[in-house]
């Protein structure tokens, strides 16, 4: 009986960090959200993120006119996140954007990002959930 109860602890336990070890990076992923200064007031992004095992590079709005993440980092002590890019005005000038937020539902796939954004003197708040 101990015999079965230790293989099953094996098993267990291998799946459980095979599981884990795919998991990766807590930012690593698509991230689909919007942000605004207001209820009413939203613009739709998306992040695409990724840990090359030294940092978090990424894309916003990936595809023919993505804009590469300028910083992205994640302080896992506070589970606090701070993202930074260049976004495009309507005139298609550039507009540095930062991101500060908190990432919740940690142990979840579908794990969540949000915060407050601010570029020049715009400011409001932003969520994001990892697809």
């Amino acid at each position: 009986m101990h015999r079965v109860a230790a293989v099953l602890a094996c098993l267990v336990t291998g799946f459980a960090l095979t599981m884990l070890a795919q998991e990766g990076h807590p930012l690593t992923g698509t991230w689909h959200g919007d942000y605004g200064t207001s209820p009413t007031q939203r613009t739709p992004v998306v992040f695409l993120m990724h840990w090359d095992s030294k940092k978090v590079e990424g894309k916003v709005n990936p595809g023919a006119n993505s804009i590469p993440l300028k910083a992205a980092t994640l302080d896992p002590s506070k589970w606090a996140v701070h993202l930074e890019a260049d976004m495009k005005d309507s005139a298609g000038k550039p507009m540095p954007m930062v991101f500060d937020g908190k990432l919740d539902n940690v142990g979840s796939y579908n794990r969540t990002i949000t915060g407050t954004w601010t570029s020049g003197t715009q400011k409001g708040d932003f969520k994001l959930t990892r697809d």
